[in-house]
């Protein structure tokens, strides 16, 4: 018998264990990487309030048996529920103004939002975006995406329609300074550039909308889809040092990269049908929900390459950041139908970057 068949035996023990330690290491790490918690049903977007410590969470709770809804606060480590805010309205989009400490949410099905002061918890008040009642004839716009200028502190929100706007809500008085008409149909999107005085929004078939701030007025419109396939472009997320407009589509499986100077689309990036996405300039990351494939997405903005992808079943839905770029945290929501509605809460994941 031959030296080398002697020792094969021993190098084929050592090799499993190596296996085991590495796939024991790894999953250390996953488990310090990622942490769930179940927080309640329908639970959608999220905001972080960094003075506060707090990660805030708007939830629509049953749609068959609660008439509201309901704001949690989280603690941002353990993701514990430190707070329950009830509300009579259903929350849905979510943010913050960091300086006046103001949370906002957006009343989708009641055409309003509504402010809550995020050291007490109490309603400040709520601002009614769109009056008209839905009936045969009439479809109301829906309030979906919220952005905060804390320097002036304006609230913009989108309000979604066949011809939708962006209403523009003063923050201190909660009254509604004036509406931008003619975003486009089914302009969900925002994306706010407060040091360049710029807004964005696309509508779900592909035309990029600017809007200059300081007038409230569009300053141009640009095609940025017309291939002949069906799109529904959701959200928008700024690189703004490097002029670019990363863009999810919840139709095809790309993330679309625009200069948004110009409206010229500069790549596309693989990746599955996507719906929420943020930018994080302290790693020059893109974070992307993956809704139907249960995936959260990392994306390097130098290379626009998916370096990374989290598991996150059943639905992500929503992402924040931390305000040190160290920590994404992630809304997760249960396979759930208007017939059928999920047994289990949705949750929240939290991500060490």
């Amino acid at each position: 018998m031959s030296l080398r068949q002697l020792s094969m035996p021993r190098f084929r023990h050592s090799l499993l264990l190596t296996s085991l330690l590495l796939a024991g290491t790894f999953q250390a790490q996953a488990a310090d990487e990622m942490t769930r918690k179940a927080v309640g049903k329908g639970v959608y977007e999220l905001a972080v309030s960094q003075p506060e410590s707090a990660v805030w969470v708007a939830t629509s709770q049953s749609r068959q048996t609660d008439k509201g809804g309901g704001v949690y606060r989280l603690d941002p480590q353990t993701l514990e529920v430190t707070q329950t805010i009830h509300s009579d309205l259903k929350p849905f989009g979510a943010t913050i103004n960091n300086q006046t400490q103001t949370l906002w949410f957006g009343n989708t099905t009641n055409g309003m939002i509504t402010a809550i002061d995020a050291k007490t918890g109490d309603v400040k008040g709520r601002v009614l975006l769109e009056p008209r009642k839905r009936s045969e004839t009439v479809k109301p716009l829906q309030p979906r995406e919220l952005a905060v200028n804390e320097k002036t502190n304006t609230v913009y929100v989108t309000g979604v329609g066949k011809e939708s706007v962006i209403w523009v809500v003063d923050g201190a008085t909660l009254a509604l300074k004036t509406t931008i008409e003619n975003t486009g149909n089914r302009s969900t999107a925002l994306a706010l550039d407060n040091d360049a005085q710029r807004l964005y929004t696309i509508s779900a078939e592909g035309e990029l909308v600017t809007v200059d701030t300081a007038k409230n007025s569009i300053i141009s419109r640009q095609k940025l889809a017309d291939d002949g396939k069906e799109h529904a472009f959701l959200n928008i997320a700024l690189d703004k040092a490097n002029h670019r407009a990363y863009i999810t589509d919840f139709k095809q499986p790309e993330v679309l990269v625009v200069d948004y100077r110009d409206g010229k689309v500069v790549d596309k990036i693989a990746a599955p049908e996507g719906l929420a996405i943020a930018f994080n300039p302290t790693r020059n990351e893109v974070y992307v929900t993956h809704r139907m494939a249960g995936k959260v997405s990392v994306i390097d903005t130098k290379t626009n390459k998916v370096v990374k992808t989290f598991d996150t079943p059943p639905r992500p839905n929503s992402l924040a950041l931390s305000a040190d770029g160290k920590t994404l945290f992630v809304s997760v929501k249960q396979e759930s139908t208007r017939e059928k509605e999920a047994d289990q809460p949705d949750y929240v994941i939290r991500i060490a970057l």
